[in-house]
């Protein structure tokens, strides 16, 4: 196994500074936080891997582009510089700005569902996505490879759509019930796994054959391509860009969170192929839910600070070196014994919390408690990717039992380094050596929606 890992492409410019805080501090931050890190106050977190979602840094040559924003209400100059772009990475005719991409799913999905009994299929649904889904009538179905649940295992394409699978729901339910096929690349709830070409382009020939739409969700698109560059074979020798614009060219949306793959703090993308009546129904809802058509809930420095993240977000030194961050945390913990999902994805490390705690049982969030104890242990704020995060089965009410119990150790771009990677890999591993001794979890407040977010919990005793 390759040990060697790139060099930060940067020199640092400015620095925050972090406050250590101590486990006896940490006890009490916990306790009133109701047991969820995502209660926690940022000053109380020593190294934040919550999310990679608008948590990077950005570049010089971001900073001096907020200078350029037009804050035109209408007709900014700073929307025509940001869909010259995003027209240039994705070869569509179409775009229109949303604040996030939870914005941009809001006002696109509903426009798929047309009568009672619809359904996406994905290969995975992530969370926001999930939730829209749900709230526009429609149900969400997941058709990942099956060895995506085999973590100890290697497999380069872990994001893959199962197509057997696909053809087999599409035939069950009919062609004209289900709304859509969403590619979610790379795939987050798998453990942000790659999906290859060739797995897109069959996907792509299935929806197409039975007149399906196909949405990317692409939030981490361009992880995805240098995956494809370096495990698929043919594309050894193309740029970051020309297997984007292919990968582009499989799908009829893109729905995008920018605040990923787009190297920005804030910024959606909804990005249409060339379907005019798909375009002008999202533009009449783009100004209700978000904002006026060209600006869409953003700024216009966020949208010039977008405009130049994109093109930065292809760069291959730059994904060099945010893979091996990544992998190299991924090889601490592997060495240690700690179970991850192997090989790690693009963005974070998975800790397979099943494998680690299988005395907790799912409806006790295993991955919750380990999240939980790594606070604890040093500061460290990671996520819980679960059962707590998959939440109720909209129709029963029942707690979903997800297939895979992680904690999503998440790494924000261009912000921290190998050493504050080796404090996380030691708290990680101090959890592990005392993970019989972990409880698991119950509710004191639990939200109808995205419960993970605002939930209370307490430590089953």
């Amino acid at each position: 196994m390759d040990k060697k890992y790139t060099a930060e492409p940067y020199r640092i410019k400015m620095v925050e500074p972090i406050r250590q805080t101590t486990r006896e501090e940490r006890i009490t931050l916990l306790e009133k936080s109701g047991f969820n890190p995502f209660s926690l106050r940022s000053e109380d977190v020593y190294i934040d891997l919550l999310t990679d979602s608008g948590t990077g840094a950005m570049s010089h040559n971001q900073w001096a582009a907020l200078m350029r924003g037009d804050e035109a209400y209408a007709g900014s100059r700073s929307f025509y510089r940001l869909e010259k772009v995003i027209k240039d990475i994705t070869g569509y005719r179409y775009f229109i700005p949303a604040h996030q991409g939870r914005g941009a799913e809001q006002v696109v999905l509903p426009q798929f569902v047309t009568k009672p009994g619809m359904s996406f299929i994905s290969n995975m649904h992530f969370d926001t996505t999930r939730a829209h889904v749900e709230l526009a009538g429609a149900r969400a179905i997941d058709c990942v490879i099956d060895e995506c649940f085999e973590t100890q295992n290697y497999h380069p394409f872990k994001g893959n759509f199962h197509l057997e699978r696909l053809r087999e729901l599409i035939k069950a339910r009919g062609a004209d019930n289900v709304a859509g096929i969403i590619m979610t690349v790379t795939n987050n709830s798998a453990g942000g796994q790659p999906v290859s070409m060739e797995n897109l382009r069959q996907t792509s020939d299935i929806a197409k054959a039975h007149d399906i739409p196909i949405i990317i969700d692409g939030a981490r698109y361009a992880e995805n391509a240098y995956f494809v560059k370096q495990r698929e074979k043919g594309y050894e020798n193309k740029s970051i860009h020309e297997i984007s614009k292919e990968l582009f060219g499989l799908a009829d949306v893109f729905l995008m969170s920018a605040k990923k793959d787009g190297l920005s703090n804030i910024g959606g993308i909804i990005a249409i192929k060339e379907d005019d009546a798909l375009f002008e129904r999202c533009r009449t809802y783009i100004v209700p839910m978000e904002g006026f058509p060209t600006y869409g809930g953003m700024t216009g420095r966020d949208m010039e600070a977008l405009a130049v993240g994109l093109q930065e977000a292809l760069e291959e030194d730059y994904l060099r070196h945010r893979l091996d961050q990544v992998r190299y945390l991924g090889d601490r913990l592997r060495d240690a014994g700690v179970p991850i999902q192997h090989p790690v994805g693009g963005h974070a490390v998975f800790v397979d919390c099943k494998t680690m705690c299988p005395h907790i049982p799912f409806d006790q969030f295993p991955a919750q408690s380990v999240v939980n104890a790594v606070y604890l242990e040093a500061g460290v704020r990671a996520v819980e990717i679960g059962s707590f995060l998959l939440g109720r089965d909209p129709d029963t009410k029942e707690n979903l039992q997800s297939p895979l119990e992680l904690m999503r150790l998440t790494i924000p771009r261009r912000t921290y380094t190998y050493t504050h990677l080796d404090v996380v890999a030691d708290a990680v591993i101090a959890v592990y050596a005392r993970r019989n001794e972990l409880k698991g979890v119950t509710f004191e407040y639990e939200p109808p929606v995205l419960r993970h977010f605002t939930s209370r919990l307490k430590p089953v005793t």
